[in-house]
């Protein structure tokens, strides 16, 4: 049976609102926790969407806010920072949370290539928050299903609208890791799939790579974003010292572009042997949907849409 009352963390960001969209469409009433409801306000005109002030790392914080759902979504997760806080600290804390809050379901969201001995911490914590989550659920009888995606595009990502950003302002790109390979997969593919894991037993126990059907280097990527924006830069590909130089530099500008860290994430490839789990549907190719919104033509006017029952 599909629950209805969703706690969702990590609601605020890109991937969140693809996810409270898509639960709003199934009818959930769902609870966005935030720091600053100001974050949250793209989600206010969702229907049966709840966003409360609230630091989901304080324990009586979360205890409250666990206690009155049938399922939680935790989706938080950073590219920069206390990673031990936040994707190992932060997901043991939460599934003994819901154990003693009676919550029988929790969807953890980790990431492509998490594994404790990574290259990267930022894999490692990856790794180290699924460990911590499965323990518990192993011993308590949680319900848990585990979400590894690539790199995540859509209308709002931090990925491909950064190179578009960049690539407008630029004749001439130096880029790191040119030959470093992406499977990415569309925001919406990624929500549908956490959607739907919530009504179907089956997914219980069960880890899934989220992959989009092709595999790119980031050159690749990079030459697609500008052929659409009809950009004129030229890019410049960096061997590895060049690679490593940029990131120590740009990791202590704001915005930290890339860090040494994320390259050591990119020393492998963001790719599975598995496809996207059939169970979910299939994924949508990135040729199809960035020309879209990368050219303006789609909007977030689909909130207002859902709030009038438009959108099916």
């Amino acid at each position: 049976m599909q629950p209805k009352n969703i706690l969702l963390l990590g609601g605020s960001g890109f991937i969140g609102g693809a996810v409270a969209e898509a639960l709003a469409r199934r009818g959930a009433f769902v609870t966005v926790p935030t720091r600053r409801r100001e974050r949250a306000k793209h989600l206010l005109p969702l229907p049966a969407c709840e966003v409360v002030e609230a630091d989901v790392f304080d324990r009586a914080a979360l205890d409250e806010l666990v206690c009155r759902h049938d399922a939680v979504i935790n989706l938080l997760g950073i590219l920069h920072g206390d990673f031990e806080k936040v994707h190992v600290m932060f997901a043991r804390m939460l599934a003994g949370t819901c154990v003693r809050g009676g919550v029988k379901r929790l969807i953890h969201m980790s990431a492509l290539n998490a594994d404790i001995k990574g290259p990267s911490e930022y894999l490692r914590s990856r790794g180290r928050g699924e460990a911590a989550v499965w323990d518990i659920a192993n011993s308590s009888g949680l319900a848990v299903t585990v979400f590894r995606p690539s790199v995540v595009f859509g209308e709002q990502d931090r990925f491909l609208n950064m190179f578009a950003s960049l690539v407008k302002k630029f004749p001439l790109l130096p880029l790191g890791t040119p030959d470093a390979q992406f499977q990415v997969v569309w925001v919406e593919d990624v929500a549908r799939a956490i959607v739907n894991t919530l009504g179907l037993t089956e997914t219980i126990g069960k880890t899934y790579p989220l992959v989009g059907p092709r595999v790119y280097t980031l050159r690749a990527l990079l030459e697609f974003v500008i052929a659409v924006t009809g950009a004129h830069c030229k890019i410049i590909g960096l061997g590895d010292g060049l690679s490593a130089l940029q990131a120590s530099v740009f990791e202590h500008l704001p915005g930290k572009l890339i860090t040494r860290d994320n390259l050591a994430s990119m020393s492998l490839p963001n790719t599975s042997a598995e496809p996207f789990p059939a169970i979910f549907g299939a994924p949508a190719a990135m040729e199809a949907v960035v020309p879209g919104y990368m050219n303006g033509h789609v909007g977030r006017t689909r909130y207002a849409q859902l709030r009038q029952g438009i959108v099916k």
